[in-house]
């Protein structure tokens, strides 16, 4: 997914998203294949759960997937840019729902619907050791303290 594109995100649990659907995505009728769409909602759904991470709460990686539902309704031709939106609708200590629509750029085609629920996993301490660029920075905006890990 190189040509993703974030295009918009809050710190209330949603994250929207442009991505050029190209060859790398087709089945053999040169549509968008099914299981293409599942890693595009599995890693764009995921993402929104990123602002509501904290320590001890959603802070690694946004989990696991406990069940992925995709409803396709119109199918997605090979080179249509099409545009992700993903709202947290619950996460609480251990499961999150969110949900997913994928539509054309100018919202009037909804080519497929996603609820996908996620399992919390226990952060392995090693995961916790060091800070890549962009790590603290809603901290930083709010004034509280910096987690003191080594930078990578």
């Amino acid at each position: 997914m190189t040509s993703i594109k974030l295009i918009d995100a809050s710190e209330k649990g949603t994250a929207d998203f442009e991505l050029l659907i190209d060859e790398q995505y087709a089945n053999i009728n040169g549509v968008m294949h099914g299981g293409a769409a599942g890693v595009i909602f599995d890693m764009s759904t995921t993402s929104a759960l990123g602002p509501l991470a904290r320590k001890g709460f959603w802070d690694f990686l946004g989990g696991v997937t406990r069940t992925l539902n995709i409803s396709y309704l119109k199918a997605v031709p090979i080179g249509t840019t099409v545009r992700l939106h993903s709202e947290v609708t619950q996460a609480g200590r251990t499961m999150a729902m969110i949900r997913g629509t994928m539509t054309s750029v100018d919202g009037k085609t909804i080519y497929c619907t996603a609820e996908h629920h996620k399992v919390a996993v226990p952060t392995q301490p090693k995961h916790l050791e060091y800070e890549v660029p962009g790590d603290g920075l809603w901290e930083k905006e709010k004034g509280e303290a910096k987690t003191g890990r080594s930078k990578l």
